[in-house]
């Protein structure tokens, strides 16, 4: 089936994705019965996400004839014998009438009527609401014929919240169950495994050199010691025997203790016979190394080196989950913090904004979880981010927001409140409150929409 961009400007984009099936008609019967059928209006009414009623209901009422479109059959009929190109140019009416947002252009939109009884239509892109004018005759038969209503997003948020806290209450159950194992298991071995475990391992040192080391039987006892070790080790996870000193060893317990910018910037040395005066221990010294901030004229920027720990910490590809204890572990205030993770997320991205924030979704969701006051520390890390990118990420900001919204990151409320708090400060002249304006008044109307029902 050929197929062509929805709305006449984008027909020469080759990369538009809203296509809908080029017209199809058929001359059927002769003299004054003569109808002209719309082979594939399901199809092309089904593109449009409208009624095929909708759209040969139009034809009728343009060209002055009856129309009808059966249910069953899902055949469309005007009576009288039209061209194709002429109600092709219809159809491009009736698009930029009752599909096409007003605001961006966009055609993905849902008709619905208010308390008024005025057609409106809401972009699913933009959130502008746009008001169709009802001078046309196309409107009696839509108050008439409303579309049937679609589930609400509120709803749909619901039972999102209700999978969530199931999963979270299965979770929490395994948890428990795993811990009873475990203090289980501690009980029943710790009593004697680790009596022989500290028998066996002071007779292993005795015997270290002696010739029952290379006989057959000295082979056996160290299998079943190395056994009785690792069923120990598995009793007991806490217990620790001994302490690697060596320098590898260290080196990774400083990238344990200290942040990756920190511990990217010591060293060790193991130089024993060269002892050091000062507060460290001999043979043994923290060097910052040469990079060209520390030792040269430079400092370093404490937000340049946030974004540069969390970018470390995002490509060790460490679980979501302990995201917001590392970056309570790191230096600096919370809105620092949230600033510099969202630049480390999203640093030059321009256009297709939007579409990267839903991919990383997961690391915006970690960061609020269950604190309400987060919300507003993140909504203050876009605006700041916003200010430093570019023009077309500035642009896709709605957009943004909204798919935080629909992920449930962002709630209405806090939305609502840091859009106010913006465009009364000093920043009021900034872009975004312009970008952001329409998704707001969308989630307002919204709310009042559902109040009166």
């Amino acid at each position: 089936m050929a197929l062509q961009n929805i709305g006449a400007g984008n027909k020469d984009d080759a990369f538009y994705r809203y296509k809908m099936p080029r017209m199809i008609t058929k001359i059927e019967g002769r003299g004054n019965g003569i109808k002209t059928n719309v082979v594939n209006m399901v199809d092309i009414a089904k593109a449009l996400s409208r009624p095929a009623s909708y759209t040969t209901k139009y034809f009728g009422c343009e060209l002055g004839a009856q129309s009808k479109f059966d249910e069953k059959t899902g055949t469309s009929h005007v009576n009288g014998a039209h061209d194709t190109a002429k109600l092709a140019g219809l159809l491009e009416n009736f698009i930029k009438k009752f599909v096409q947002c007003y605001g961006c252009g966009n055609p993905e939109t849902e008709i619905f009527i208010t308390k008024s009884q005025m057609i409106n239509l809401k972009c699913a892109a933009c959130g502008f609401i746009s008001e169709v004018d009802m001078r046309d005759k196309l409107t009696t038969f839509i108050l008439k014929n409303p579309p049937e209503a679609k589930k609400g997003s509120k709803d749909k948020k619901a039972l999102r919240r209700a999978e969530k806290e199931r999963l979270k209450e299965g979770e929490v159950a395994d948890e428990e169950l795993k811990k009873l194992k475990k203090e289980a298991a501690k009980k029943k071995g710790s009593s004697g495994n680790l009596k022989d475990l500290g028998a066996k391992v002071s007779s292993k040192k005795k015997t270290h050199h002696s010739d029952e080391d290379h006989s057959p039987s000295g082979s056996l006892a160290d299998d079943n010691e190395a056994t009785a070790t690792a069923t120990a080790e598995e009793s007991d996870d806490d217990v620790q025997w001994q302490t690697d000193t060596s320098a590898a060893a260290a080196q990774q317990r400083i990238q344990e203790q200290l942040n990756a910018v920190t511990a990217s910037m010591v060293m060790i040395s193991t130089t024993e016979d060269k002892p050091k005066s000062g507060k460290n221990s001999p043979g043994r010294e923290l060097k910052p190394k040469s990079n060209g901030k520390v030792n040269g004229a430079k400092s370093v920027n404490p937000h340049e080196e946030l974004v540069y720990a969390i970018k470390e910490y995002i490509k060790k590809g460490s679980p979501t989950s302990q995201l917001k204890s590392f970056l309570e572990s790191l230096s600096g205030t919370p809105q620092e913090i949230t600033n510099a993770l969202f630049e480390a997320l999203f640093e030059r991205v321009g256009k297709g904004f939007s579409k990267e924030v839903v991919k990383k979704k997961k690391f915006l969701g970690a960061l609020v979880q269950e604190e309400k006051g987060s919300q507003l520390i993140l909504l203050n890390a876009i605006e700041s981010f916003c200010g430093k990118a570019s023009p077309e990420a500035v642009k896709e900001v709605a957009l943004v927001l909204k798919a935080l919204y629909d992920n449930d990151v962002l709630e209405e409320e806090f939305i609502v409140k840091w859009f106010e708090t913006g465009l009364n400060g000093g920043n009021k002249g900034s872009p975004i409150w312009k970008n952001v304006k329409p998704f707001v008044d969308w989630l307002q109307s919204a709310e009042s929409e559902s109040e009166e029902e």
